[in-house]
């Protein structure tokens, strides 16, 4: 069966080499036994590829049965998976049959593989090296004929090196590998999807059908699709029934787009004055807005940078011009005493510099270093208990009054084990 004819089965649409190179994987598979493991973000329609597997699969006419390991509580996943005999634990009232008992033959699909606790992760391994099975409460070893294919949005081979996955388990689900490509990895597809999902959703609704303009159209494939396939769904079934326009314009797109830019708002402290400004940012989930907050961090670093080197210059007996915006930050040579590669200018008329020459700083004794970074390292950590104290341990506020971010405070609090 070719790549075409497998996408009008299951409704796949995209055109995408990432894609393609998906399904092909897929069919190639699907013939064997291996165990595949499927990987991809939420949303991207890792399911779809497990049912293809099955349904071209020699076990096609057995049994096939989808499970979320995230969904299903700690403490009876055992027994969902493989079964428990009468009173092993509270509430067991008769004997039942797992899942990999009742789909011996077939496949099972294990979504969210890497919610699957520790314990039954162990099971899982000797029903894939073994085929056999131990009901919960049971002694009998049970055999069974399953084919697993499993699901993640997770870094599997990262949480073994956490120890929250099993290293021999990832090894043994991802004989096959497959990566399903985020939406934002195969922009060519949007405007195909949408025309789909819009045409579903108007002989859904009995409404007209709604279509874009170009702008319309270009500003829905620059956008990010956190929510790959699933959000752009979404933005189509919410356009069909709320749009009373059914040409839609960029304008109007707009409206219906999630504005995560304003989710959140980093505040920047402003040189030279006590001011704070606003910054957008989308949850750092573009490189460009890492960039931003590198950038942001480093003006502030700079701005703290050039505060110290006033503070030592009227400790040597300068009247220093106050840092300003359009001074040079100096650069600290660590073998030699002075600082070099600054523009400070020097008036020995009045003893007074700007920032733009050298200025000699005499070496200091390291206790006397350790102990300032001791002083620092308490008043930081006591301006942080304060602000914390005071907003009642809304982390979010005390960042806001400190002048830093959420993710500055949360590493700070475990810096110092500060008790919220």
């Amino acid at each position: 069966m070719d790549i075409q004819s497998i996408k009008n089965r299951f409704g796949i649409i995209g055109n995408s080499p990432a894609l393609n190179f998906a399904l092909n994987t897929a069919v190639q598979v699907a013939n064997t036994d291996l165990s595949v493991l499927i990987v991809g973000e939420s949303g991207v329609g890792k399911e779809v590829f497990s049912s293809i597997i099955h349904a071209l699969s020699p076990r096609k006419h057995n049994p096939f049965i989808a499970v979320n390991c995230g969904a299903i509580p700690e403490g009876t996943i055992d027994s969902e998976l493989f079964g428990h005999e009468k009173g092993s634990f509270t509430g067991a009232v008769d004997g039942r049959k797992g899942y990999f008992e009742t789909v011996n033959g077939g496949t099972i699909f294990l979504d969210e593989i890497g919610e699957m606790p520790l314990g039954t992760q162990a099971r899982l391994l000797r029903v894939l090296e073994t085929g056999e099975f131990i009901r919960v409460g049971s002694s009998k070893v049970q055999k069974t004929d399953v084919r697993v294919i499993a699901a993640t949005n997770r870094d599997l081979l990262d949480h073994t090196t956490q120890g929250k996955f099993r290293e021999d388990l990832y090894y043994r689900l991802s004989t096959v590998p497959i990566r399903v490509p985020a939406l934002r990895d195969r922009k060519e597809d949007v405007p195909l999807l949408f025309r789909k999902f819009a045409a579903d959703f108007s002989e859904k609704y009995k409404t007209q059908s709604v279509f874009l303009d170009a702008a319309a159209q270009q500003l829905l494939v620059n956008y990010y699709w956190q929510g790959n396939v699933r959000e752009l769904k979404n933005i189509a079934e919410q356009i069909s029934v709320l749009s009373i326009d059914k040409s839609i314009t960029a304008d109007t797109l707009q409206k219906f787009l999630p504005q995560r830019n304003s989710r959140s708002l980093a505040l920047i402290p402003q040189s030279g004055n006590q001011n704070v400004t606003p910054v957008s940012h989308s949850d750092f989930n573009t490189e460009r807005d890492i960039l931003y907050k590198l950038f942001f961090d480093l003006k502030k670093d700079m701005n703290d940078l050039k505060l110290m080197i006033y503070d030592v210059a009227q400790h040597q007996g300068y009247t220093p011009a106050e840092p300003s915006q359009n001074n040079m930050v100096p650069v600290y040579n660590d073998n030699e005493p002075s600082l070099t590669h600054t523009n400070i200018t020097h008036n020995n008329s009045n003893n007074t510099f700007n920032v733009g020459t050298p200025i000699l700083l005499e070496p200091k004794d390291h206790h006397d270093d350790v102990e300032e970074t001791l002083l620092l390292a308490d008043r930081e950590k006591e301006f942080i208990t304060k602000a914390l104290k005071k907003h009642k341990s809304r982390r979010r506020d005390a960042a806001t009054e400190l002048g830093i971010s959420e993710r500055t405070l949360y590493r700070k609090i475990k810096e110092y084990d500060i008790e919220e």
